[in-house]
């Protein structure tokens, strides 16, 4: 039975302005961060590869491996300096699974976790392929359960000014609509 959670990664997923927008803004997050990525051998991109998969080997500068298992219940092998997990927390059932094994990859006194998810908003405005879209303070209580600390975070939108004007509900989501992302360290 297909996972009504999981995003199917088409055409139109693909050439979504908002995702563009996304990814635009993740690298500029990503850009800032001290993190050292000269000494990177290869990275984790949770969920399947996408065009920002290769942004993040260009950024980086090494080659990102991609996950395949179910992040919900099955094991994660290997070690990494750096492992990205950018709008995959919300599709899973447990995420807090994923983090902690995640955790379990992650190798090197700067080893980094980089996630991004959507901020909560009110049900009439989340998205029916989302398990999870969690308050600032659930994904804090999350990323601490699972053992990391948050170095750095911010917020931002992924739509274009105009697209909120198109609306009621593109308004609304104008003071609702806004993606979560954090570089997070092993605590």
């Amino acid at each position: 039975m297909p996972n009504s959670c999981r995003t199917v990664l088409d055409e139109a997923y693909l050439n979504d302005p908002a995702h563009r927008i996304r990814w635009k803004r993740t690298l500029e997050f990503l850009q800032g961060s001290s993190h050292s990525a000269s000494r990177l051998f290869s990275g984790l991109d949770l969920g399947e590869r996408t065009p920002f998969t290769d942004m993040l080997e260009q950024h980086f500068g090494c080659p990102f491996e991609n996950t395949s298992v179910d992040l919900d219940i099955d094991p994660l092998a290997g070690s990494f300096g750096l492992v990205t997990a950018f709008e995959v927390l919300e599709h899973l059932y447990n995420p807090l699974h994923a983090l902690l094994e995640v955790r379990h990859l992650l190798v090197g006194d700067d080893a980094r976790l980089f996630v991004s998810m959507p901020l909560w908003k009110p049900s009439y405005l989340a998205s029916p392929d989302h398990f999870h879209e969690m308050s600032r303070s659930e994904a804090l209580s999350l990323f601490s359960r699972a053992g990391f600390a948050v170095l750095r975070s911010t917020e931002f939108r992924i739509r274009h000014p105009l697209f909120y004007l198109t609306g009621v509900k593109p308004l609304l989501r104008a003071w609702c609509e806004k993606v979560q992302i954090y570089e997070l360290a092993v605590r």
